[in-house]
């Protein structure tokens, strides 16, 4: 009983790793994560329901999880011999078509609950110049994270600091 809990537990840790290398090694899921805080600044800025939040993370949670599956997918089949080459690029490019098809489909949930609140996230950020500044400003660092984020591993190790033969 106490090995089963201890193999439960072990999966989480595994799973806040991939995240972690995702963060650290993909730039995409950098991107994808500064564009769910702009668009969680949004929607409080909309002052949206709690069922259009809702909506709102389920998006954010659902591009963000195809992105992990998308890297997954991509380091799985990195390198293939040359009889698999073929069946290897097309994995990886419906993978990113998966991405891809999840982001629109965000983006076009996202306008349907925020361009008709656009003249109160303007009105909020006219009353708060702050947030405005504040957004603006963030620009900066996010362009930073996303672009110029440097990994932590070094070329030729793991995530797990074990050198690749």
């Amino acid at each position: 009983m106490k090995s089963e809990i201890k193999r439960f537990g072990r999966g989480f840790v595994y799973a806040w790793n991939g995240i972690l290398a995702a963060v650290q090694q993909e730039r995409n899921f950098r991107f994808h994560l500064c564009a769910a805080c702009y668009a969680l600044a949004a929607c409080w800025l909309a002052e949206l329901s709690r069922v259009e939040w809702a909506l709102i993370l389920f998006c954010i949670a659902a591009v963000l999880a195809m992105e992990l599956m998308n890297s997954a997918v991509e380091r799985a089949v990195d390198k293939p011999d040359t009889t698999h080459w073929w069946s290897a690029g097309a994995a990886k490019d419906m993978a990113a078509g998966a991405v891809l098809i999840t982001a629109l489909g965000a983006l076009v949930i996202g306008c349907c609950l925020l361009l008709p609140q656009l003249s109160k996230i303007m009105g909020r950020l006219l009353a708060m110049p702050w947030v405005g500044i504040l957004l603006l400003a963030a620009l900066i660092p996010a362009y930073l994270f996303i672009f110029r984020y440097h990994n932590a591993t070094q070329k030729g190790e793991t995530t797990n600091g074990k050198t690749d033969s």
